[in-house]
């Protein structure tokens, strides 16, 4: 009984100590297959590091290309704006020019005027337009300059051509120049305007331009019958332009000034009729247009005239109309000073006038200052000549 026992146990024993290794062995080999999973593991996380790797280097070298690609475009823009630099004058004198809109187009073939584009970058995908802040920086110099140049292009084919001046514009501009001349050259604004008249006799601004040609050809006019014609025919044309536009003060300043040198040719009777037509539309002129030194200047000489009227003079005046026109040397001296006010050294002339006022006032001091303003002003048309042989009369009499 006990030798079986013995054995019984030694058997257990050995059954356990089998058990013990066979759980050891399992032990291992699950410990081995777990590590070749950890190992598993391992490498794919490698692989997975070194694909997101290239990834961003192949995208880095996109960006790398996009960016030397866009220098590149820029460097030729430069390149071909500096070439178009020593035509710059001659364009921009064109486009002042108001030339057509064909000329135009064909001087925009030229570099000068080569809006620069950016084209679509190829192999750049949709991730472009997420880029750094970085890159935005590097590009945004780039891009104003590029922006303001597509809206100064834009604004230049929006922008309308410059109108064409129409035939009477034109025509009263050249009047215009012929008038300021002198000579030879302002004596032919009447020809050139009376080869229009069929064409604008309807115009008031056409109308007292017609009116004072008359005036400057009665200036260069000699013969007696000739100057006469002239006054005549452009009063007659003056009253044509103020029956046109009662508001134009330009045509009541010229017709005024035909009336006053019709005056010269007619009766006693008429003379006084157009002396009073002469002040009635001075007055309308100054006041339609209160700034014009012309009409102050004129009003100053009819005013000094009326102040030098004889008795006999007024009492045919009066005869005729009733009441005698009236002035003073201080109203003319008044009109006279407003000229210089406007517009100062107006003329010799008025200088000349000034100083009769003053004289005639015996402020002989301020006549010989403007004794002095008058000579100071140089001799440049036939009513200065006129008016420096007043002068030489009034400073020998100072």
């Amino acid at each position: 009984m006990a030798q079986a026992d013995s054995r019984a146990l030694a058997l257990g024993v050995l059954a356990g100590a089998a058990g013990i290794s066979l759980a050891i062995v399992c032990f291992r080999k699950i410990g081995a297959g777990g590590g070749r999973v950890l190992h598993l593991s391992s490498n794919r996380d490698h692989t997975a590091g070194s694909l997101g790797l290239q990834t961003g280097q192949a995208e880095v070298l996109d960006r790398l290309g996009a960016l030397i690609h866009c220098v590149s475009e820029l460097k030729e823009e430069v390149k071909a704006l500096k070439d178009a630099l020593p035509h710059l004058q001659d364009n921009v004198r064109d486009q002042l020019r108001g030339r057509s809109r064909d000329d135009i187009s064909a001087r925009r073939a030229s570099p000068l005027h080569r809006t620069p584009t950016r084209r679509k970058r190829a192999g750049v995908s949709d991730r472009s337009e997420e880029q750094s802040s970085e890159e935005a920086e590097s590009e945004g110099g780039y891009i104003t300059a590029l922006t303001d140049s597509e809206e100064e292009e834009s604004d230049d084919e929006q922008r309308p051509l410059q109108e064409p001046v129409d035939e009477l514009t034109a025509l009263l501009q050249k009047a215009d120049r012929l008038h300021s001349c002198n000579g030879e050259e302002k004596a032919q604004g009447l020809n050139f305007l009376l080869e229009r008249k069929a064409e604008f006799d309807q115009k008031c601004q056409y109308l007292w331009r017609l009116s004072r040609a008359y005036a400057d050809a009665h200036d260069f006019a000699v013969d007696h019958a000739e100057k006469k014609s002239c006054a005549e025919n452009g009063k007659k044309v003056g009253e044509e332009a103020i029956s046109i536009n009662p508001l134009c003060a330009e045509g009541h300043q010229w017709y005024a000034i035909l009336c006053g040198l019709l005056s010269e040719y007619e009766s006693i009777q008429n003379k006084i009729k157009n002396g009073y037509l002469f002040k009635d539309h001075l007055d309308k002129a100054i006041e339609l247009k209160p700034e014009d030194p012309l009409s102050y200047y004129l009003l100053g000489r009819w005013c000094y005239a009326v102040s030098q009227c004889t008795w006999i003079e007024r009492k045919v005046a009066a005869t005729l109309f009733g009441e005698p026109p009236s002035a003073t040397v201080q109203d003319a001296l008044q009109n006279f000073l407003k000229v210089e006010e406007i517009s100062p050294k107006y003329s010799k002339f008025n200088y000349v006038f000034l100083a009769k006022c003053y004289k005639d006032l015996g402020q002989r001091s301020q006549a010989q200052q403007m004794c002095d303003a008058a000579s100071a002003m140089n001799i440049q048309t036939k009513e200065d000549e006129e008016a420096q042989k007043e002068l030489d009369t009034i400073v020998a009499s100072l």
